[in-house]
């Protein structure tokens, strides 16, 4: 690659980064506290702030280098609930191995032993807990990837102006498409 287009390149990747980044701050920190408050009640303490962030960092590139695949992208020509669906489903999983591999990798420090860290982590996880997270991480899932493919499919600088500029007034339609009587 020619180093005069590392600027514009990196700008492009920082630019596509800072939402994801946001959404994702917003959401594992959201899952941090639910899981801190949960562990409250048997006297647990988890620092939750420093893991929640790097949480948030790894996934958001994660999302933003799977969406490049062309298994992601699935249902480009289809109505949006196609490609919500799927791409919610294909980070659902995603974030559901790589949780139960989290939880795995504490057992196995333990153990030293990957089948007795299995076994353990299914015997001692709280799995109505682990579920509750998930459960969690799955609606914030699916909140993304609407947000995504209403970008995707109506522009980014319509959504843009849709949530943050005077609202029409009453009797006006929202775009020339409505503006029929």
């Amino acid at each position: 690659m020619d180093k005069n287009n590392w600027g514009p390149k990196l700008k492009h990747e920082l630019h596509a980064l800072i939402p994801v980044i946001a959404f994702f701050f917003v959401a594992f920190q959201l899952l941090a506290i639910t899981q801190a408050l949960i562990l409250k009640q048997y006297g647990v303490r988890i620092p939750v702030f420093l893991a929640a962030t790097v949480g948030a960092l790894v996934v958001a590139k994660v999302v933003l280098i799977a969406d490049h695949f062309p298994l992601v992208n699935r249902f480009p020509e289809k109505p949006l609930i196609y490609n919500v669906a799927w791409k919610t489903a294909i980070y659902f999983v995603a974030s559901l191995a790589v949780r139960y591999g989290e939880h795995l990798i504490h057992f196995w420090r333990q153990s030293g032993d990957l089948a007795t860290a299995n076994r353990r982590l299914i015997n001692e996880i709280v799995w109505p807990h682990f579920w509750g997270v998930q459960l969690w991480l799955l609606v914030l899932l699916l909140v993304y990837c609407t947000f995504r493919e209403l970008v995707r499919a109506l522009g980014r600088e319509r959504v843009i102006k849709m949530f943050f500029t005077e609202p029409p007034r009453s009797g006006q339609a929202v775009d020339s498409e409505s503006n029929h009587p």
